[in-house]
């Protein structure tokens, strides 16, 4: 079965209360061999009667940030949690979330993304519970929302919904630099190919999780990558995060 299978059945579900007041079940959309998935909390009221995601105040929000992060929607997929509109903009219920959480599971399978970016309290959660990923209490929620997590064979990468910027200005920063990241996260490092890390990871010297989070993940907040770009010197038993592995060491030395 392929995405447009998929599409068809999430077009024709009637499995929870939310087919009575919906005009459309949302599909996703975008470039299916996509490296990063967005997956938003539900449709609006003008996806809802359009069917397409983020037309509306949210959308101009998101154009906006991916314009600042120089990344454009073809490179995306983008999906949601739940794939019809909640009525009066209200909080999703665990039965619908149960009833519709399916679908985004297959979506995954089939887009097979290297970074989910849940956007949003109820995305995160689910994705976090999903991997078994280490959720915080909602008072500190926030402060999952532009880190980077390893999971499986990919990463999470969690951000504010655009919406918050329609209630809040004063985010907007925060958010700027968070979205920036997902250009980081669209490409390799440039030294990856010549990096002794490659060369420990291929070794089965070095764990898989530092190399997806740093090389194939935030590049940008690597030492080594740092460093490299100043032509400051460093050993090759330097790990990304700026700290000297002994064991590495004896393996050069």
């Amino acid at each position: 079965m392929g995405i447009e299978d998929l599409n068809e059945e999430i077009r024709k579900c009637c499995k929870c209360r939310l087919s009575e007041t919906r005009i459309n079940a949302l599909c996703g959309e975008g470039n299916p061999n996509a490296r990063l998935m967005l997956i938003a909390q539900a449709p609006g009221e003008n996806e809802d009667r359009d069917g397409k995601m983020f037309i509306g105040p949210s959308g101009k929000v998101l154009d906006e940030l991916l314009k600042e992060a120089n990344i454009k929607r073809k490179e995306l997929y983008m999906t949601n949690l739940v794939k019809c509109m909640l009525p009066k903009y209200r909080k999703p219920k665990p039965d619908e979330i149960k009833s519709c959480s399916g679908y985004l599971d297959r979506e995954i399978k089939l887009i097979n993304p290297d970074v989910l970016v849940p956007l949003g309290y109820y995305a995160t959660k689910y994705i976090f519970e999903k991997y078994e990923l280490n959720l915080p209490p909602k008072s500190g929620f926030h402060g999952v929302f532009g880190k980077l997590f390893f999971r499986d064979n990919g990463k999470v990468f969690p951000l504010q919904h655009p919406a918050a910027l329609l209630h809040n200005i004063s985010l907007r920063e925060v958010l700027v630099r968070n979205y920036r990241k997902l250009k980081i996260l669209s490409v390799d490092c440039k030294w990856y190919q010549v990096c002794p890390m490659k060369r420990f990871y291929e070794g089965g010297k070095l764990a898989k999780e530092l190399v997806e989070l740093y090389c194939k993940g935030d590049w940008e907040s690597c030492i080594r990558y740092q460093m490299e770009e100043k032509g400051e010197p460093h050993p090759d038993w330097m790990l990304p995060d700026g700290s000297l592995d002994e064991k590495l060491q004896k393996e050069v030395l």
